[in-house]
């Protein structure tokens, strides 16, 4: 059997990150867990552990886009989402 160990991520408002963020910084980094900033509720931040990567930018792009019919093609109108 085995057991599966699912670990919750702290979330903090806002104003309690920054009464106390000295001390959320040294908790991420000594335990290595993210924690999310809300405000009102709602997620708006992540601050986590930074990882050093030893690939280069490019190389950990690498394969992210799996397939793209015609690069050279008009975006529809209906693919942008923002506009007025």
């Amino acid at each position: 059997m085995t057991s599966v160990v699912i670990m919750a991520v702290k979330r903090v408002s806002k104003s309690e990150f920054k009464a106390k963020a000295l001390e959320y910084f040294w908790l991420v980094e000594s335990t290595g867990e993210s924690m999310i900033v809300t405000d009102h509720g709602k997620p708006v931040l992540e601050v986590r552990r930074y990882e050093k990567s030893s690939l280069m930018p490019l190389e950990e792009l690498r394969g992210s886009v799996l397939h793209y019919e015609d690069p050279l093609e008009p975006v529809g109108l209906e693919d942008w989402k923002t506009l007025p």
